[in-house]
């Protein structure tokens, strides 16, 4: 069921040159207990689009409905009592107030809205992010992860239809980071909650969420799995913002990639993408190293890094197109030394090939609808 639809969803400031699309026409539905992670580079509008999902900013034109209802149909005293208890925030700083106990800063929005605590449910929030023991302790005398946690509590406990985090992780170190996107993501699967989670940090959004949508410059380029985002990105800029990867140029012919080398990597998708100039984004996992052979793209070992699990490769091809990532799985054998000249392979259904543009992904199967 949908708990959290847009429809066309726009917010413009200023007007002529200096105007600003922080949101530009923005379609996302997001299903009943779905967590959804919102990524994208700065000034790409997912703050926006947070802060016009919970109802904090009207939109230029468009529709946000929360459970069916429109919120902006709604006149502003009573939209701020519709925030106040169908919708939860956490915010990248945790606004916990200094004089109060951690108990009461948590019960506070339902003793701010007039309402009787649930004292059994409250309990209940409180084990799950396992602060049983804080609850007499002001927020000066807790760490960050447990300030975070007690955020968190506090949104969780009016019952919101939907929880809304922006960049809730950013002021923590990294081992607090780790431990409090666990913490979030069994929560929300223990409570069951419809969540959505801005964050710039990619590799938190792959591991957080059911579902992950990636904005630039104001418009949702992909939504999709964290799986299909990595494996099968729509355009170039979704390809190179989640992960890494390498864009070759080569020619698509007769269902064949043709690199300027000469090396073929057929392809039955391809056979309907008749013959065009494309660009190739293989992933550094995605490539076979090797330093002898007789099909692949020829170059030349510039270093490499050995990281433990992996070792990490940097070539320079010899068609010119610079230099290419590889990372292997690390071996008893000795590392490929630069200098070395080496063929590379691609796993060839790994291998996501776009127009010369960046905008279609030929592999997709959309490609070729309509």
């Amino acid at each position: 069921m949908t708990i959290l639809e847009t429809r066309d969803l726009k917010k413009y400031y200023g007007s002529g040159d200096t105007q600003v699309k922080a949101l530009d026409g923005v379609d996302l539905s997001i299903q009943q207990g779905e967590f959804v992670a919102i990524v994208g580079t700065s000034g790409s509008g997912k703050s926006t689009l947070l802060h016009m999902l919970g109802g904090l900013d009207r939109p230029t034109s468009g529709t946000v409905t929360v459970d069916g209802k429109d919120i902006f149909a709604l006149k502003d005293e009573a939209l701020t009592i519709f925030r106040r208890r169908k919708v939860g925030f956490v915010f990248q700083s945790y606004n916990l107030v200094p004089v109060l106990s951690v108990w009461e800063n948590i019960v506070l929005p339902v003793e701010l809205d007039g309402r009787n605590v649930d004292e059994a449910y409250v309990e209940e929030v409180i084990a799950t992010l396992g602060l049983e023991k804080k609850l007499r302790n002001l927020p000066g005398q807790l760490s960050g992860g447990q300030q975070q946690r007690v955020a968190l509590a506090r949104a969780l406990v009016i019952t919101p239809d939907v929880l809304l985090m922006d960049e809730p992780l950013s002021n923590l170190d990294a081992k607090l980071r780790l431990e409090m996107r666990s913490v979030i993501r069994h929560t929300q699967k223990d409570v069951g909650i419809t969540t959505v989670y801005v964050t710039h940090d990619q590799e938190e959004a792959m591991a957080i969420s059911d579902t992950i949508a990636v904005m630039k410059d104001g418009v949702i380029q992909h939504v999709g799995t964290p799986k299909d985002i990595y494996q099968r990105p729509k355009n170039v800029f979704v390809a190179t913002f989640i992960g890494r990867t390498n864009i070759i140029p080569a020619r698509v012919e007769n269902g064949a990639i043709i690199f300027s080398s000469g090396y073929r990597v057929e392809l039955e998708c391809l056979k309907q993408a008749g013959s065009q100039e494309v660009l190739c984004s293989v992933r550094p996992e995605e490539f076979v190293i090797s330093p002898e052979g007789t099909e692949g793209i020829a170059g030349v070992v510039k270093e490499y890094t050995y990281l433990g699990l992996n070792t990490h490769y940097f070539v320079e091809t010899d068609d010119g197109h610079g230099v290419v990532e590889i990372v292997e799985e690390s071996s008893i054998e000795d590392e490929l030394k630069p200098g070395q000249r080496v063929l590379l392979q691609v796993k060839k259904h790994k291998i996501n090939v776009f127009n010369k543009e960046g905008s279609l992904n030929l592999v997709r199967s959309e490609a070729y609808e309509g």
